[in-house]
């Protein structure tokens, strides 16, 4: 946790060139953005106490400092969010299983005309309506590859499948980030991030970025194998009360020939029963 501490702090003073915080800019720099002692400065710190802070070495660090060090780093608020959990660590504790309540499940399966899923941590699919299975094949997936992160890296038709396949992918580092400065003692979170490095070395180079993003809204531009392009618009709804799961919903404008080949998708997929596959994390 001190290390991603660390490299989380030294690669968002990386992104701040000192002209942006009206400090000169010349001179030959060994690294780019602000030094240390540059943004100690700025925090109203002390160089010493701003390098403690980098190393992990201050374990009372003040709502004061924390808000000086995001205010010159120009942090946004899920970086802030970001911050403070690798700060101040929640407590280690295993994670429960995740399941979907019944109220939300039968949301799900009043979802019919597009496609609706829920993920959970890790970038887990926990469940999913029929339209969303016939989007990304859920259902001929082994359980193990019930997974955004996995399937976005691992599965090699996802470079063609997503036409902007490097936004969804650094998004998708972003989220996991978020997640283990969320639950640093996450042995599963842990594996799979170890895995997705090993695999594959865009996310290793993604990863080491320490980019952080929620997942809120957006647009993916998919290339089905049966129904061709599709330009979808998403929104992620947080449930009260849990918030470690997402309602991702995807929609098409009216009338577009998205809209047309949403309702050819689902004609294809129609299932007898209507109702959502759902996979227990």
């Amino acid at each position: 946790m001190n290390h991603d501490l660390g490299e989380f702090l030294r690669s968002r003073r990386a992104r701040v060139r000192p002209d942006d915080v009206g400090l000169p800019g010349g001179g030959r720099r060994r690294v780019p953005g602000l030094r240390r002692e540059e943004l100690a400065l700025l925090a109203g710190v002390s160089v010493d106490y701003y390098m403690r802070l980098e190393q992990g070495r201050t374990p009372a660090v003040s709502d004061s400092v924390l808000d000086a060090v995001a205010r010159v780093l120009r942090l946004d608020e899920t970086e802030r969010a970001h911050l403070r959990n690798l700060v101040r660590p929640a407590p280690s504790k295993r994670p429960a299983p995740q399941r979907v309540r019944p109220g939300l499940r039968r949301l799900l399966d009043m979802v019919v005309d597009v496609p609706a899923f829920v993920m959970g941590r890790r970038t887990d699919i926990l469940a999913w309506n029929p339209l969303a299975g016939a989007l990304y094949g859920f259902d001929d997936l082994p359980a193990e590859d019930l997974n955004s992160a996995r399937h976005t890296f691992l599965l090699p038709q996802s470079r063609a499948f997503y036409r902007d396949w490097p936004t969804v992918a650094a998004d998708m580092v972003a989220f996991l980030r978020l997640d283990a400065g969320r639950y640093p003692d996450d042995a599963r979170l842990a594996a799979l991030v170890g895995e997705l490095s090993m695999k594959d070395d865009t996310f290793r180079k993604l990863w080491a970025q320490h980019k952080v993003l929620e997942k809120t809204h957006g647009t993916k531009l998919i290339q089905h194998p049966v129904v061709g392009d599709l330009d979808l618009d998403y929104e992620t709804l947080q449930p009260t009360g849990d918030p470690d799961i997402v309602l991702a919903v995807y929609t098409a404008k009216v009338g577009s020939p998205t809209e047309e080949r949403l309702k050819l998708l689902a004609s294809w997929s129609a299932a007898p029963s209507g109702t959502p596959s759902e996979q227990q994390a």
